[in-house]
């Protein structure tokens, strides 16, 4: 939609409803910079209400009482420690999935920000560190609760929104005053608020002949390099926007030790972890010599997908490494038991 489509239409409109043309200026110059950004023009509540199919009263009370919006339950992380998450209600949730798709997503972020981006996936975050010298790997500690909701209201501002609209639209995106683990709109505000810093990270490095991506709280470095300066360099920069490095997960891979950039093994080619292919090997093995019956009663396994899940984790090996023989192997095998 151009301006002067929409120009046209809202003055109509707005003459009809007995605006002043001082009011109707005043509109028109807030509506501007939002519609060339290909933002949806949101002049307070009930419009914002309009635009995502709810009343007015409700996303008040989404914004003020935003705890009783949320089911809180922990999940065991592979550390063993817990992680709280936070789920907004059905309802919320599809307001916070409206504003991830008609505003965040038009606000572009970091190309070296590589998860939770539309047609960016985890290969496009390995594959820039695979045969390198050295990787380093660091972590961003308690990542989503560092961001306040205060940061996310200036987000919603530098787009272009007013104070109310900002304010309104942080607090359905937050819970308790922070970036709730668990809303659709985390993920992507935290690549927004990580823009800057992203940036300038990535200058240094590309000065250093240094690779840098960033997948979530993961931040991969590789090359040749001292890491110590990038360490200090990456504390300091994170502690200017509030944020800071777990310590306890700094990880410098060496060339002849195992590479893991999340998850998936870079030393020469991108590969699965050896206990990963290994634990597929076995249930292919078991499978080919009992049956699948046997092999999911021998192993008191229920899921009426096992196969499907089964051949998923195939599949995304494959998609690291096509040329994999015995992982191609395996699907062709695994593959005859979706026709059963």
């Amino acid at each position: 939609m151009t301006f002067e489509f929409y120009e046209k239409h809202f003055r109509a409109k707005a003459v009809k409803s007995g605006f002043s043309e001082d009011d109707i200026q005043r509109c028109l110059a807030y509506a501007q910079p939002l519609i060339e950004r290909d933002l949806p023009v949101i002049y307070n509540t009930a419009n914002l209400g309009a635009l995502v199919g709810y009343r007015k009263n409700y996303l008040k009370r989404a914004a003020l009482f935003t705890s009783y919006f949320y089911r809180t339950f922990k999940i065991k992380k592979k550390s063993g420690s817990l992680r709280e998450i936070k789920e907004p209600l059905p309802s919320l949730k599809e307001i916070q999935i409206w504003i991830l798709n008609n505003i965040l997503y038009q606000i572009r972020v970091s190309k070296f920000a590589k998860a939770y981006v539309p047609d960016r996936n985890i290969i496009d975050n390995v594959r820039f560190h695979r045969n390198k010298v050295k990787v380093l790997s660091l972590d961003i500690k308690n990542f989503f609760p560092s961001i306040k909701r205060i940061d996310v209201e200036k987000i919603y501002r530098d787009a272009g929104y007013s104070s109310n609209v900002a304010n309104l639209l942080s607090k359905l995106c937050c819970c308790d005053e922070i970036l709730p683990q668990g809303a659709p709109t985390s993920p992507y505000l935290s690549n927004i608020y990580l823009i800057k810093f992203d940036n300038y990270i990535a200058a240094y490095c590309q000065q250093k002949d240094i690779r840098y991506t960033r997948y979530a709280d993961d931040m991969i470095f590789s090359g040749v390099f001292d890491e110590e300066p990038l360490i200090k360099l990456a504390s300091h920069e994170l502690a200017k926007i509030g944020l800071a490095m777990n310590l306890e997960k700094i990880k410098v891979m060496r060339q002849n030790n195992r590479q893991m950039v999340t998850g998936v093994v870079v030393n020469k080619s991108l590969q699965l972890p050896k206990e990963q292919r290994e634990k597929i090997r076995q249930e292919v093995y078991y499978i080919e010599r009992f049956g699948l019956s046997d092999h999911l009663k021998w192993t008191e396994n229920n899921k009426a997908n096992y196969i499907k899940h089964l051949l998923g984790k195939i599949n995304y090996g494959l998609t690291l490494n096509p040329n994999d023989k015995d992982l191609k192997e395996y699907r062709s095998f695994i593959s005859m038991f979706l026709d059963i």
